[in-house]
C-alpha cells in the first residue's frame, strides 16, 4: 500500500476479509506515519519513502493511494519496477496522463486497474442484468449525486489545488462513471457550472449521450444533495438510495413500473466492506491472466481513459461563462 491516508486505511481494513490478499508493506512520505500504519494494521514492512516499497521483491501488487497529483508518477514507477498496479481513483488528473500510464502498462505487460470500486458492487451487476433484460425499456435519463461536507482544511488534498483537490476529481468521477456505464456510451456534449474557491467546491453538469439519453450529475464539498442515483427508462425506473457506500457491502434498488414500486435487496455477505469486492476482482484478474472487466464488458483501461476525458471536458465547460440579459 502506497500512502497512509484515510482511503488507504479503509482499503487495509477490507483486505482482512480477502484470504488471498496479504499486505506485506506500506510506504509513506515519512517514516513515522508508515510505522504508525504498520503497527495499527500489522503490516511487517514499513518504508518512509515510496521507492523502497516499489522495488521490494516481496511486493507483487502496488495499491496507489497517494494524492491525486502523484497517481501517474507513482503508477509509472511501479510499472517500471515490474509490479501490477491498482491505482485509486481518479486514475490520473487528466486524460493526457491517463494515456501515458496506459501505454506504459501495455508495454510492461503488467496488470493495471483504476480503483473505481463502485463498479465491483454486486448491485451494479444486478442493475446491468435488469437493463439487459429490458425491464426499464429504453434508457432516457440518468442522475447521480455525490456530495458531502468535510471540514475545511487548506492543506488537505480535498481543498489544495496543488494536490488535485476539488469535488469533481474526488467524488464527481463516481457520478460520471455511473452515467457512462448505464448509458452504454460516451457523452457527445457536456455542460457544467461550478462554484469555486481555489478548487471546485460544487459542480453540476449535464451530459448528453447518443440515443437521446440525458445525464445529470452533482458533486459537492458544500452540500450533500440527494446522495443517490437514478435510471429512468421508457418502461420503468430504478432508484439507488445509496450507490456509493452501501453498508456492509449490501445494496438495494427500488424498481418502479407504473404505480408499483418494489424494493429489491442485493446482498453478498462475504463482502463486508465495499473495497473487498474490488480486491477480490483484482486478485482474480491477476491469477487467471484475464484483463479486468466491468459490466457490460468494457475493459478497465478503456474505461479509465474515457472517464478522464469526460472529467477534462467538464472542467473546461465549467470555465466557460455566458451572460444572457433578457429585457421585459
Amino acid at each position: 500500500i502506497l500512502g497512509t491516508g484515510k482511503i488507504a486505511k479503509r482499503f487495509m481494513q477490507a483486505a482482512f476479509y480477502v484470504p488471498e490478499a496479504q499486505v506485506v508493506a506500506v510506504g509513506s512520505r515519512e517514516q513515522h506515519t508508515a510505522d504508525q500504519f504498520g503497527a495499527q494494521y500489522g503490516v511487517p514492512k514499513r518504508y518512509g519513502s515510496y521507492d523502497p516499497l516499489i522495488s521490494d521483491p516481496e511486493v507483487e501488487i502496488v495499491y496507489v493511494a497517494t494524492p491525486h497529483t502523484l497517481h501517474a508518477e507513482n503508477t509509472l514507477a511501479a510499472l517500471q519496477a515490474g509490479k501490477h498496479v491498482l491505482c485509486e481513483k481518479p486514475f490520473t488528473v487528466n486524460a493526457q496522463q491517463a494515456e501515458v500510464v496506459i501505454q506504459a502498462a501495455r508495454a510492461s505487460g503488467k496488470f493495471i486497474m483504476e480503483g473505481m470500486w463502485t463498479r465491483c458492487f454486486p448491485v451494479v451487476r444486478e442493475i446491468v442484468r435488469r437493463i439487459q433484460a429490458g425491464e426499464l425499456g429504453e434508457i432516457r435519463y440518468l442522475q447521480a449525486d455525490f456530495g458531502f461536507r468535510p471540514a475545511f482544511d487548506p492543506v488537505s488534498r480535498l481543498f489544495a489545488p496543488e494536490l488535485g483537490g476539488g469535488a469533481l476529481l474526488d467524488v464527481g468521477c463516481y457520478a460520471v462513471n455511473f452515467c457512462r456505464l448505464f448509458a452504454g456510451a460516451e457523452p457527445c456534449r457536456v455542460r457544467a457550472h461550478a462554484h469555486r474557491a481555489g478548487v471546485d467546491l460544487t459542480l453540476a453538469a449535464q451530459l448528453d449521450f447518443p440515443g437521446d439519453i440525458a445525464g445529470h450529475i452533482l458533486c459537492s464539498f458544500e452540500a450533500e444533495g440527494s446522495y443517490s442515483a437514478e435510471i429512468i427508462g421508457t418502461a420503468g425506473k430504478l432508484l439507488l438510495p445509496n450507490p456509493w457506500l452501501p453498508p456492509g457491502g449490501r445494496g438495494e434498488i427500488i424498481l418502479t413500473r407504473g404505480t408499483v414500486a418494489d424494493t429489491i435487496p442485493v446482498v453478498t455477505a462475504h463482502w463486508l466492506t465495499p473495497f473487498a469486492a474490488e480486491i477480490e476482482h483484482l486478485n482474480d484478474c491477476i491469477r487467471t491472466g484475464r484483463p479486468p472487466q466491468f459490466p457490460p464488458g468494457v475493459d478497465a483501461e478503456t474505461d479509465s481513459r474515457a472517464n478522464a476525458r469526460v472529467l477534462d471536458a467538464l472542467r473546461t465547460a465549467a470555465q466557460i461563462s455566458e451572460t444572457i440579459v433578457s429585457k421585459m
